[in-house]
């Protein structure tokens, strides 16, 4: 990662656009109701996407991930997304640790004697 970078953690919820048929979501509700679930109404579906980029700032960080969302991540049509961006600490680069030797595997007691049919 450039030293000028940050990093971010992102969410990217998207969900159906208001007057849009959810046909998953309706499926949801009907199992839910033949499950004897009642009470159960508006069900809505959708996709939660997790990913963690690098950029200069926040604002460039959003600005990058809301290009995402309108190429690719969200039909904005019929979709809708809510970005959450998260900024992630910087961290000290982790020595690696020395070469260990990997655990002996141990025996399984097994039957001295064949089984006898």
């Amino acid at each position: 990662m450039p030293a000028n970078e940050l990093s971010f953690r992102v969410e990217i919820r998207v969900t159906p656009r208001e007057g849009i048929v959810d046909p998953e979501g309706q499926t949801i509700a009907r199992a839910l109701e033949d499950l004897g679930y009642r009470g159960v109404s508006r069900v809505g579906s959708g996709r939660l996407l997790k990913l963690e980029l690098q950029a200069p700032s926040g604002e460039d960080a959003r600005d990058l991930v809301t290009r995402m969302c309108e190429e690719l991540i969200a039909n904005p049509v019929i979709e809708r997304y809510e970005i959450r961006l998260e900024p992630v600490a910087p961290t000290e680069p982790t020595k690696s640790a020395e070469p260990t030797e990997p655990a002996k595997p141990t025996k399984s007691a097994e039957p001295t004697e064949p089984a006898k049919p």
